[in-house]
């Protein structure tokens, strides 16, 4: 490869200098593992900084590195990029020099950049077990478990438009694709909502109930509309075959562990100890707490709104910890602390830790690439499809 002849020297110069000759030998060995080796678990702060910020440099414009806004400050302060997941691979798709996209995230994340970038570019994401709870709760089969059985207790004209929330494997997102749906974000649930209403008669949306619910009541569907599919057990749908006849959306059971933590207790605590403080959440909250809140939105809706209030507002939030951390840090003129008083990062996400960032990045100077995340290209194609769909919306 390219990259070997090109930085082969520099690798020398800048890296394996930090090893001892019996570090040298373990490295080496690295290379042969499936998982993360024990010398880079046991390697310390300082040394994972210099490792990892040496390998950017050699590895220059040839990398990428994207950050989710939910990551630990350990992994942030690398990150060329942060942001949300379909802005993290917009973005990455739009640096067609990068080589190697190495997505700090969880695995959807890596998916959709996956689909989203060129085929000269491979996605690599640290810790192969970073996954998303949430995206987990919804899986092909049992997809297409529902779609069989409402289609046939609705019948063929049922006019179903299947809808999933971007956290969601790539096979889901096709799924979308080849059914006439489409994909959504927390920004724009209610413009792809709207859309899907113009095509059909009725929304399946997954895998995100409270989300679902959230943006069906902005939509003016009232809670008599909606039933919940639970993929665990059928049998047991919440509601009657009148109701799900009756049905405009029919909501997944599956929720955010993280946006579950945040009550309504809390918020009224919260309100008791700072009179007239704003309370701001995430829509993947249950309805309870969203229509208890002032205002609710997006990640980006969430840093929007920060970033623009004045010197003096007081700012109560409901979602991830390490975001709320961040921008209470950014904002020192401001009063802002999460919602939950138990400090509860993204379980998930928390598993990139900068031992697996130096790992794949000092592999790559190696020439050899660790957990890159491929998505078949029938699979891709479909899920581009929907994400397409959805994109033509904005």
């Amino acid at each position: 490869m390219a990259i070997l002849s090109e930085c082969a020297e520099s690798r020398e110069e800048r890296v394996l200098p930090l090893l001892s000759p019996q570090s040298r030998a373990k490295h080496d060995l690295s290379k042969r593992r499936d998982t993360i080796p024990l010398f880079y678990a046991e390697m310390q702060g300082e040394e994972l900084d210099r490792r990892i910020t040496a390998a950017r440099e050699v590895l220059g414009e040839k990398l990428v590195i994207l950050g989710h806004h939910y990551q630990r400050d350990e992994i942030i302060k690398y990150a060329d990029y942060r942001g949300d997941s379909f802005k993290l691979a917009q973005l990455a798709a739009a640096r067609p020099q990068a080589q190697y996209i190495v997505f700090c995230g969880v695995h959807f994340m890596a998916e959709s950049a996956d689909v989203l970038s060129a085929a000269h570019q491979k996605v690599i994401l640290p810790n192969p077990t970073a996954g998303c709870s949430m995206a987990d709760m919804a899986n092909i089969a049992e997809v297409e478990e529902c779609w069989d059985v409402l289609t046939e207790m609705l019948g063929e004209d049922a006019g179903i438009i299947p809808v999933t929330y971007m956290n969601s494997a790539a096979n889901l997102k096709a799924f979308c694709g080849r059914n006439g749906g489409v994909v959504c974000t927390s920004s724009n649930a209610p413009t792809v909502m709207r859309w899907a209403f113009s095509q059909g008669k009725r929304v399946l949306f997954f895998p995100d109930e409270h989300l679902g619910r959230n943006t069906a009541l902005k939509y003016g569907i009232t809670p008599e509309q909606m039933v919940v599919w639970n993929p665990k057990n059928p049998l047991l749908m919440e509601g009657s075959e009148e109701q799900v006849e009756q049905a405009k959306i029919i909501l997944w059971k599956g929720y955010c562990s993280t946006h579950m933590r945040f009550s309504v207790e809390q918020i009224a605590k919260a309100r008791a100890d700072f009179p007239g403080i704003k309370v701001l959440v995430h829509p993947e909250c249950r309805q309870e707490v969203v229509a208890t809140a002032d205002l609710y939105g997006s990640t980006e809706y969430i840093v929007r709104q920060i970033e623009q209030a004045p010197a003096g507002s007081q700012w109560a939030v409901g979602t991830e910890i390490n975001l709320v951390h961040r921008l209470a840090e950014a904002h020192p003129e401001q009063l802002i602390f999460c919602l939950d008083p138990v400090v509860c990062p993204c379980s998930t996400m928390y598993r990139i830790h900068p031992a697996y960032l130096a790992w794949v990045l000092e592999a790559l100077l190696e020439g050899e690439v660790i957990n890159q995340v491929s998505v078949d290209e029938e699979t891709a194609h479909w899920a581009r499809v929907a994400l397409e769909r959805m994109l033509s919306l904005a």
